[in-house]
């Protein structure tokens, strides 16, 4: 397979393809590398009952029809030896790619906080369960509670509805008043408006938080705390997240500067390494019109078409301020940060108890006396929650980024002698 581009673009969602997209013109090679089978990440993945979105299709066709662009999924970057270099973890095999420049459009995860029960079996990420139900896991007539804060709890249930669930509760943790100032900001972004009335937003519950998810084996019941008092409701199903977290450990391992969990870029989306981009949530998250955006200038400014770039830099500053507005009224309550019990699992992978974590000092620390995010995720989930909890830094990227194979490592150490 050829393994030297002039562009490569990590990520294949609306900031990657319309990274792509813009800069296709130019006639360079472009390569667009995604972990997952398809393209379109979180936010226009389909399935057996979710078809792809229209503006999806539109992109993929567009994609399709330009020649000089090539995709590569199932692709999985384990380390980058040196500027200019990526080594990438295939199904069955391992290669070295060079490019000139780099877009990382790496996207966000949730940030998913412990409580007891969390780690019963019927409950996962409130994306987690965007992601289950397009994949084709049947939850029809499932009674599901939804929890957590910001606008993916909408955007969860309603995903869950469409699958034929019952939504039963959405506990958004942050005051009545904040929902209030929020929406009644929306008149500045029609189209948010226009959006939000589409979805189940009768269920949603603000001022309410999940205190513990209850069940033998598997989950039976929620109890939440509400404006009311504490409830109970009997489900099936619990999805809980409490807002995103900007994927920025491809860009830490590149030398890019970071700054509040976000990669740090100026307004041609250029980081501090210079022939690197970012686009997209890696820097922040705003929604997919923001990330599509920050994409065309990604694009536009990888190939030196700076008056394409400057005629998109007022539509950024529109969206950057729903972006800094959904920032400002989803912030996390400290009584959702408080729920964990001593005794409360924090770590999945290697079953270390919150007690455990609580009398480290430090992220390090707790990894060298408790192996917490040394197993199969790499802390991929409880990274997060401590950095969130304990106000830790998180320590700086190192090869391997993810779990790998010995022969991907070989690659590596190969590729390496032959630089020398």
């Amino acid at each position: 397979m050829k393994t030297e581009y002039d562009i490569v673009i990590v990520g294949a969602g609306p900031a990657g393809l319309s990274a792509a997209i813009a800069a296709a013109g130019s006639g360079q090679s472009i390569l667009i590398l995604d972990n997952n089978p398809q393209a379109g990440g979180q936010i226009w993945r389909s399935g057996p009952i979710f078809p792809t979105p229209p503006l999806a299709e539109q992109m993929y066709q567009q994609i399709k029809a330009l020649p000089n662009i090539a995709l590569l999924y199932r692709a999985k970057i384990v380390a980058a030896p040196f500027l200019g270099q990526l080594l990438v973890e295939l199904e069955n095999d391992s290669v070295n790619l060079f490019y000139k420049q780099l877009i990382l459009c790496t996207g966000a995860r949730e940030l998913f906080l412990p409580f007891p029960g969390w780690t019963l079996a019927g409950v996962t990420g409130a994306g987690g369960l965007q992601a289950l139900i397009k994949a084709g896991t049947p939850v029809k007539n499932e009674r599901i509670v939804i929890a957590g804060s910001g606008p993916l709890l909408l955007a969860s249930a309603d995903t869950a509805q469409k699958a034929d669930a019952q939504v039963l509760y959405i506990a958004e943790q942050v005051h009545q008043a904040a929902v209030r100032q929020f929406a009644f900001q929306l008149w500045r972004w029609p189209a948010k408006i226009i959006q939000a009335l589409s979805l189940p937003y009768r269920l949603y519950q603000p001022d309410s938080y999940v205190i513990e998810a209850i069940g033998d084996k598997c989950l039976e019941r929620v109890r939440l705390q509400t404006s009311r008092g504490v409830i109970e409701i009997e489900c099936d199903r619990l999805a809980c997240g409490y807002g995103l977290i900007p994927n920025i450990q491809l860009g830490q391992l590149l030398g890019c500067t970071i700054e509040d969990n976000a990669i740090i870029v100026d307004e041609y989306q250029r980081t501090s390494q210079a022939q690197i981009f970012a686009a997209g949530e890696c820097t922040g998250f705003g929604g997919s019109e923001l990330s599509m955006l920050e994409g065309r200038i990604a694009g536009y400014a990888a190939i030196g078409q700076s008056e394409k770039v400057k005629n998109l830099l007022s539509q950024r500053r529109r969206y950057q301020r729903f972006a800094d507005l959904l920032q400002r009224s989803f912030t996390l309550r400290t009584e959702v940060k408080k729920l964990a019990r001593p005794e409360t699992i924090f770590c999945r992978c290697e079953d270390v108890t919150f007690a455990q974590v609580e009398d480290r000092s430090s992220w390090v620390d707790a990894k060298l006396h408790t192996r917490c995010g040394m197993g199969a995720c790499q802390g991929s989930t409880c990274a997060t929650a401590a950095a969130c909890l304990f106000d830790w830094s998180m320590s700086n990227s190192r090869p391997p980024l993810l779990p790998t194979r010995v022969k991907s490592l070989m690659a590596m150490s190969t590729s390496s002698l032959n630089q020398k």
